[in-house]
C-alpha cells in the first residue's frame, strides 16, 4: 500500500500553530521577565526605605548627644526656640535666626549619615520644645508620668526631634519626643559646709527653693517671687560655726538666724549628694581636667586621678556654666561668676564679688570657706535636677512617629 500524503492547508495549520506556541511562550518570558525586574525593584525599594529610616534613627540618636553635652541649649523662656544640626563642619553652618542655636554635626568628614542637610531646608535635623499648638507653652514631665503643660517642681521639658533620613530617592522622617530622666540631689541647705564658714560684705544666701526659671542676676529680695513654696532649706548648713558679718544675709526655712551650726553627718563624697555609690559617681563624673574650656555640663577638675586628695587649685573670673561642677581642692570664683545647678569642693572655698549661683554649694573645706563681696547664692532643687537630667541622665522616648 502507498503512505498517505498530508495535504497541502494541514501542514500549513500545523506551522500556524508552531508560531502560535512560541509566541505564547515568548510573551510568557517577557512576563516573568517583567516580574523579576519588578521584584528587584520593589526589593531594592524597601532596602533603601529600611537604610533611610536607620538614618533618621541616627539623627536622633545625634540630637541626644547635643543635648546632653548641652550645645543645644534652648532657654524655656522662649517656647519657640529650637536648635538645628547640619551636615556641616564647625565654622561653616549657616547663619540663623535669634530665636535658633546652629549646630555643626558630630559625624567625621567623609563618612556623614544623610540624616540632615548641609543648608537650611524642612529636612535639617530639628530640635524643639513639644509645646501646644500656638507654641506659647511647653509640655513637661518627669519620664514617668504623660507630659502636662503644667510643670509641677521636678518635671523636666520635652524636647521633640525631627530627623528626616534618605538613601538615595529614599526618604523617612521621624519624630520623637525625649525627656530626661531626673537626678536629685540629696543637700542640707543652700550652702551645706564640713567647717566653719565666714561671710562678710553684702553676700546674700536664700535657701528657700526657687524656680529653675529664676532668671540669671536675680537678687535678695527679689528672688521672693520666684519661690516654689516647697521644699525650703537652711540657708547655711554646717558642721562648724556659722559668722554672718558684715550686712550678709541669710534666709530660709528654719527660724532666724536662717542657718544651723554644728550638725553632724557631712557628706563621705560627693556620691553620697547624688545617692551613688563611689564606682558609680566615678563613671558618672568621666575623666577630670585641670583648665575645662566650658563650664556647661559635668565639669571634674583635678591634676591628678587620686580622687579627694585635694591636690588641685582652681580660680574663675566672670565665667558662666551650668551643670555638676567638681573641684578636688581649692575654688575662687570672682566677680562675674554666673552658675546653674550643683557644685561641689572638695578643698577651701573662697566666693568673691558678684558671683550668682542658683542650685547650691557644697564645701568640705580644710582650713576655711569665705563667702565675701555682693555674691548671691539661691537654692533651687529644680535646677539641679534639671542640670543633673540634661547632662548626666539618659533620656527616655516617650512618643515615636513617622511624619
Amino acid at each position: 500500500m502507498r503512505a498517505t500524503e498530508s495535504k497541502p492547508d494541514e501542514r500549513g495549520m500545523a506551522l500556524v500553530v508552531a508560531i502560535l506556541v512560541l509566541l505564547v511562550l515568548t510573551l510568557l518570558g517577557i512576563v516573568m521577565m517583567a516580574g523579576v525586574v519588578t521584584n528587584r525593584q520593589v526589593a531594592g525599594q524597601s532596602m533603601a526605605m529600611r537604610r533611610a529610616l536607620n538614618n533618621a534613627d541616627a539623627g536622633v540618636g545625634e540630637a541626644i548627644s547635643h543635648l546632653r553635652s548641652g550645645d543645644a541649649a534652648m532657654p524655656v523662656a522662649n517656647p519657640r526656640y529650637t536648635a538645628q544640626v547640619f551636615l556641616a563642619a564647625a565654622g561653616s553652618v549657616p547663619t540663623v535666626g535669634t530665636d535658633t542655636t546652629a549646630l555643626a554635626t558630630s559625624q567625621a568628614a567623609g563618612a556623614m549619615l544623610p540624616y540632615s542637610t548641609a543648608t537650611k531646608s524642612a529636612d535639617v535635623l530639628t530640635i524643639a520644645f513639644k509645646t501646644n499648638p500656638a507654641r506659647t507653652q511647653i509640655y513637661y514631665s518627669d519620664g514617668a508620668h504623660n507630659p502636662t503643660l503644667t510643670p509641677p517642681s521636678g518635671y523636666l521639658p520635652v524636647y521633640e526631634i525631627t530627623s528626616t533620613g534618605t538613601a538615595g530617592t529614599a526618604r523617612r522622617t521621624i519624630i520623637a519626643d525625649v525627656v530626661a530622666k531626673p537626678i536629685y540631689a540629696n543637700v542640707k541647705g543652700a550652702m551645706c559646709a564640713g567647717l566653719d564658714v565666714t561671710y562678710v560684705g553684702t553676700a546674700d544666701v536664700c535657701g528657700h527653693n526657687h524656680s529653675a526659671s529664676t532668671p540669671s542676676g536675680t537678687g535678695v529680695p527679689a528672688c521672693n517671687a520666684y519661690e516654689t513654696h516647697s521644699g525650703d532649706m537652711p540657708a547655711t548648713w554646717s558642721t562648724g560655726a556659722v559668722d554672718l558679718g558684715g550686712s550678709s544675709t541669710n534666709s530660709g526655712s528654719n527660724p532666724s538666724p536662717y542657718y544651723v551650726e554644728h550638725q553632724t553627718g557631712f557628706y563621705a563624697g560627693p556620691w553620697e549628694v547624688l545617692g551613688m555609690s563611689q564606682a558609680a559617681f566615678i563613671s558618672f563624673m568621666g575623666a577630670p581636667t585641670t583648665n575645662p574650656s566650658s563650664l556647661n555640663g559635668i565639669t571634674y577638675i583635678d591634676n591628678d586621678l587620686i580622687l579627694g586628695n585635694n591636690s588641685t587649685s582652681a580660680a574663675f573670673h566672670g565665667a558662666t556654666g551650668d551643670g555638676i561642677l567638681y573641684v578636688d581642692g581649692d575654688l575662687t570664683l570672682n566677680a562675674g561668676f554666673t552658675y546653674t545647678g550643683l557644685i561641689y569642693v572638695n578643698g577651701d572655698l573662697k566666693l568673691n564679688g558678684h558671683a550668682w549661683i542658683l542650685g547650691a554649694m557644697v564645701v568640705k573645706g580644710v582650713t576655711s570657706i569665705k563667702v565675701n563681696g555682693t555674691s548671691t547664692l539661691l537654692y533651687s532643687s529644680d535646677a539641679i535636677s534639671e542640670k543633673l537630667a540634661q547632662y548626666g541622665g539618659q533620656y527616655t522616648t516617650i512618643s515615636w512617629r513617622e511624619k
